[in-house]
């Protein structure tokens, strides 16, 4: 009986922490996917074995990477990111480290191949991210702090080594952590989770971080019939008031419609609201283009919503930046009514911005009615100002 009951809670605990690498993956990659390219699960060669999370920078905005505080610091160079629900072992430090030289040798291997040169400060970064750390751990690997840089609670190796060890419960309660905090276990990851309800409901970061607190939440009560730890329990009440209370806003919003539709209702006006303050906010006085795509925009589904704010967020405050936020708006409505598109949807977009504001906005009015087949007929013909939208 003992034999059994050992097996089933090391399954238990298992699943659990099954349950948190998928949070931390899905986490890292959605705040960091609007300023470069993310790939979760990452192969390397030699033997097979996944990166938690790969970053390559691409362009972004000084105040994005800010509001990332020392998230966005990181990921200001390539980067592998490595996330630990429990304390990190030598051995999982090692491990990672593994990875981190194979991911090397290929970035190598390719810039020799493309005769390109490849300074030392441009190879990946690995960043450790682990609740707490031992000093046997720390000292094992030479690790020492860079407080003047990097505030308290990140250790170093070796320059060579591109390695830092995240510990973090030794991170100062700031906004600029509070990123990295929500990874963490237990009262630092419930105060923090509370800290990021408590900035403002149009914060495009907060809604995703929400959105997957929510996801954890769900699959941690998915798990509850099997035994979960005290702090697993705690966190599910931590979160469950946050949900409750965006769940009571949406309902307010929907007055008389019933309470299912007026949830959907509430929640689609409240995103129209906070697409259209944000837009303002970033870029002044809204144009033609981008109010007619706010009603169509604002029936996205929470998770796509936060991410397309997330990427707004990331634009250039100038002309192109506008007009790449107008790109943006254009293939959320059409992925919205076809899924994906592929190469078609360049050109798709391309002729939807085209028309006039007056048209656009006519058109997005049309579209519950439109087939799929009449809408495609219109976008595919160039001369679309002559296609009846005006009429």
């Amino acid at each position: 009986m003992r034999a059994i009951c050992l097996r089933h809670a090391g399954a238990n605990a298992k699943m659990t922490r099954i349950i948190y690498d998928e949070f931390a993956k899905n986490y890292l990659s959605e705040l960091l996917s609007p300023i470069g390219t993310v790939t979760p699960s990452r192969n390397v060669n030699s033997e097979v074995r996944e990166i938690d999370v790969y970053f390559t920078p691409g362009i972004a905005t000084a105040d994005y990477l800010d509001t990332l505080g020392i998230l966005g610091k990181m990921a200001r160079t390539t980067a592998l990111f490595e996330a630990f629900r429990n304390p990190a072992t030598i051995s999982e430090v090692r491990s990672c480290t593994s990875k981190l030289f194979n991911a090397i040798a290929e970035v190598e291997r390719r810039s020799r191949r493309e005769e390109t040169s490849l300074p030392e400060a441009e190879l990946p970064m690995l960043w450790i991210l682990t609740p707490t750390a031992s000093d046997r751990v720390l000292n094992w690997f030479k690790a020492t702090p860079d407080e003047d840089n990097w505030g308290k609670g990140i250790y170093f190796t070796g320059e060579g080594w591109r390695t830092a060890i995240v510990v973090i419960h030794q991170l100062p309660v700031t906004e600029a952590t509070l990123w990295l905090r929500i990874l963490g276990r237990g009262k630092v990851q419930e105060r923090a989770i509370a800290q990021l309800s408590e900035l403002s409901t149009d914060n495009p970061i907060r809604a995703i971080a929400l959105e997957l607190a929510y996801q954890l939440q769900s699959n941690l009560r998915t798990n509850q019939e099997r035994e979960l730890e005290p702090e697993d329990r705690e966190l599910i009440m931590a979160i469950a008031p946050l949900f409750r209370e965006q769940l009571e806003a949406a309902k307010l919003e929907g007055r008389e419609e019933g309470i299912e539709q007026g949830i959907e209702i509430g929640r689609e006006e409240g995103q129209r609201l906070i697409l259209a303050n944000f837009l303002r906010v970033r870029f002044g006085e809204l144009d033609a283009p981008l109010t007619a795509f706010l009603v169509t925009v604002s029936a996205l589904p929470a998770s796509e919503f936060a991410l397309l704010l997330l990427q707004l967020s990331a634009l250039p405050v100038n002309e192109e930046g506008i007009e790449q936020a107008r790109r943006l708006l254009a293939e959320n409505v059409l992925k919205m009514r076809f899924g994906e598109l592929g190469e078609r949807l360049t050109d798709l977009v391309s002729n939807l911005l085209a028309l006039s504001g007056e048209e656009l906005g006519l058109l997005l009015e049309q579209l519950p009615q439109l087939s799929d087949e009449s809408l495609l007929a219109r976008l595919a013909n160039e001369n679309l100002s002559e296609t009846g939208f005006g009429a």
